[in-house]
């Protein structure tokens, strides 16, 4: 076990002597620090110790030239100072080795939520796009509140829709959540929780009239998308949403109870829709395609519709309702039984809602309803006594 004075000189021009494959050089001032020279050119520094059981163990600093040699020096005098205090540095980067990235984490995480989500794409498509070219190539403990914080204003920053950055924030906050119930090693805390979210208003509120439904009814009428004749008018009359009513099936439409069975909502539960007399009426008109489930498939592949977006854009276009989206029929929906003096609970149950808040959004249409109301009361009070002005 040959000891030296180890410095830069010594390092570059120690050697191996002839007829081994390694030496290893001792430093005689910093106990365990090691120079090893092999026969083929190639050194590395080391620091070698003895466990808290008497084990011998060996830390790789890095290989020459990786690193000048005070740098390894000053290393390996912080590696031993651990060593002295109780630490065992080649355990610990044996646990850091062991730390997963971010991008197996989040393999992980839409693993587990391809088994309950109804549509996962929307998990994949943030990690994929937003969250694994940012964090996929750190370890998990390298990943810290601060930076997080601060990328997260920075997507807010670069125009992202403020919904957008929230539903990145939550899938981010997931993950974290996840490894800490799967006991992820170096996960003690999650990075993501307690960042403040930045407050959200992107509720719109855009109802169809009389006029736009006349005109919506006769571009849909026409439409290259046989099935959209259909579509529309059914959303109109049930307040579903688009992807429920595209993967209906005929088994769960009852035309005798009047009723459709939606057997997995946006809730997670199943939830009944009542049929309008005009609805069943609709319902009858649409051809049954032979050994096919759905109500309302693609024809051609007799599946539901990946998507109706083209069909729908061209049918509000030659409506002349540029502004209107998809899912503003179901606003419509709920704003057409308001408007008849149906009451928001009600109204929230035939949408499905699973909290009051979400219809709350149309309280103020009730409020018109209730305005006609007194307004009619008052009209009567006038007609009974004239004093009442």
């Amino acid at each position: 076990m040959p000891k030296a004075k180890l410095d830069a000189t010594f390092a570059l021009t120690a050697s191996c002597p002839p007829g081994k494959k390694k030496i290893d050089y001792y430093d005689t001032t910093i106990t365990g620090f090691v120079l090893e020279v092999r026969s083929s050119g190639g050194r590395s520094y080391y620091l070698r110790y003895q466990d808290e059981y008497g084990g011998q163990r060996q830390y790789k600093i890095a290989a020459y030239g990786d690193i000048t040699f005070d740098r390894a020096r000053k290393e390996a005098q912080r590696l031993r100072s651990q060593v002295v205090l109780g630490g065992d540095p080649a355990a610990s980067k044996g646990e850091k080795r062991a730390i997963l990235t971010y991008a197996a984490l989040a393999e992980q995480h839409l693993d587990y939520a391809k088994t309950y989500q109804k549509s996962p794409a929307n998990t994949e498509r943030i990690i994929r796009l937003h969250l694994v070219p940012r964090w996929g190539k750190l370890r998990l403990d390298e990943i810290t509140q601060p930076a997080v914080a601060k990328w997260l204003g920075e997507k807010h920053n670069a125009g992202l829709a403020p919904a957008t950055v929230e539903k990145i924030r939550v899938l981010f906050n997931r993950s974290f959540e996840l490894a800490l119930r799967w006991n992820t090693p170096g996960v003690t805390k999650n990075p993501v929780k307690g960042i403040p979210r930045k407050p959200i208003n992107n509720a719109r509120d855009r109802y169809l009239n009389a006029a736009e439904v006349k005109r919506l009814m006769a571009a849909v009428e026409v439409s290259l998308n046989r099935q959209l004749k259909f579509i529309v008018p059914l959303l109109l009359l049930t307040g579903a949403r688009v992807s429920e009513l595209l993967h209906a099936e005929w088994r769960h439409i009852s035309l005798e109870r009047r009723v459709w069975l939606i057997p997995t909502s946006k809730t997670g539960k199943s939830r009944h829709v009542p049929l309008s007399q005009p609805a069943i009426d609709l319902i009858g008109r649409i051809p049954k395609l032979d050994k096919c489930p759905y109500l309302l498939p693609n024809p051609e592949t007799k599946l539901p519709f990946v998507s109706i977006k083209h069909a729908w854009q061209t049918a509000r276009a030659e409506a002349f309702l540029p502004d209107l989206r998809i899912h503003d029929l179901r606003h419509s929906a709920a704003s057409f039984m308001i408007n008849a003096g149906i009451d928001l609970f009600a109204v929230g149950r035939v949408l499905g809602h699973a909290d009051h808040k979400s219809t709350m959004r149309y309280s103020h249409l009730a409020n018109d309803t209730l305005l006609a109301a007194v307004e009619a009361g008052a009209k009567k009070m006038r007609a009974i006594s004239p004093t009442v002005s």
